[in-house]
């Protein structure tokens, strides 16, 4: 099992994309080819002045792709280029035309995606005052449900194409997990809607979807607080690959991944007591990690259900 917390290199140690440990981690196949994509598309806004870094994130960096897998890269400026500069880079990597945006610009970032070698090219741009403002927000613990957390596990486990420097200093921020973060998002995920406490009630109902939701916010609590004992990044946005970062965890509930899983696959009532124990054990981790922490309001809602009522006998 991989440690659960990711330990930066010494201050003193060079490092290189190729010594990145990222790079043993590729598969062949269709990592290598989203790879060589990714250094020829790199290079294109490497090229522009305003460039400081560009960073290959996703399945691509971890070597993880399949035939279905975008191309997922971060370039961080001093200024980011005015539109027509991007439409430039866009047309030499052979995609004209965008096939969707999302953010502002105004607000220091968005993300463009367009065709390049016949896949997907998703490219985030952003500045880095607005980055290193972002990034610092998250690892002091005041914004722990932001999907900035995905852009920190990629940026830890992601692969310098330009700006080698820069995003190593990163690296070794984000990888040094702060107490806060840690402390933050415990007490953030650490409450659990008791679908065992209304499900005989619920089960009387048409409420099938409502039970399915509250069944999936249980495992995602569950993931967050087990996240925050372990000293992992996590967003519930675009949630994927769970069965990895289970798998880097030291404090878990035993056979999670089979045991979230299965809380889609179960009857409703059973799958609601699975839901309570799984979250009865996360509470004891609580405990047992940190002790600090006030399990007391989870805990309360524990073993309890909801009682019938009757009329008034005349």
């Amino acid at each position: 099992m991989a440690p659960s917390r990711p330990q930066p290199r010494p201050k003193d140690e060079q490092v290189t994309a190729d010594e990145n440990p990222g790079e043993e981690a590729r598969a062949s196949g269709p990592s290598d080819y989203l790879y060589a994509l990714a250094r020829r598309v790199a290079e294109s806004y490497a090229a522009l002045a305003q460039t400081r870094a560009v960073l290959l994130t996703g399945s691509a960096a971890e070597g993880t792709s399949d035939s279905f897998s975008d191309l997922d890269l971060i370039v961080y400026y001093d200024e980011i280029p005015d539109d027509e500069e991007l439409a430039g880079v866009r047309r030499r990597n052979g995609g004209a035309e965008r096939l969707w945006m999302g953010g502002d610009r105004a607000e220091g970032g968005f993300v463009e995606a367009y065709a390049a070698g016949g896949v997907e090219c998703q490219v985030a741009h952003t500045s880095i005052s607005v980055w290193e403002r972002d990034m610092a927000a998250l690892l002091e613990g005041r914004d722990v449900a932001s999907p900035l957390q995905k852009a920190l596990d990629g940026t830890l486990h992601g692969l310098a194409m330009h700006g080698d420097a820069v995003i190593r200093r990163w690296q070794d921020r984000i990888a040094a997990y702060p107490d806060a973060l840690a402390h933050a998002m415990v007490t953030h995920y650490l409450s659990f809607f008791p679908i065992w406490y209304h499900q005989e009630r619920l089960s009387q109902r048409d409420a099938v979807l409502w039970q399915q939701q509250a069944l999936l916010e249980v495992a995602q609590h569950v993931l967050g607080v087990l996240a925050g004992l372990n000293r992992l990044y996590y967003s519930t946005f675009q949630f994927k690959r769970m069965r990895r970062l289970i798998a880097r965890m030291d404090a878990a509930p035993p056979e999670l991944a089979d045991r979230i899983e299965d809380l889609f696959r179960l009857d409703l009532r059973t799958a609601s007591r699975e839901a309570e124990a799984l979250v009865e054990e996360t509470v004891g981790l609580v405990e047992a990690r940190m002790p600090h922490v006030d399990t007391g309001p989870a805990r309360r809602r524990l073993h309890q259900r909801q009682r019938r009522w009757g009329l008034p006998v005349p």
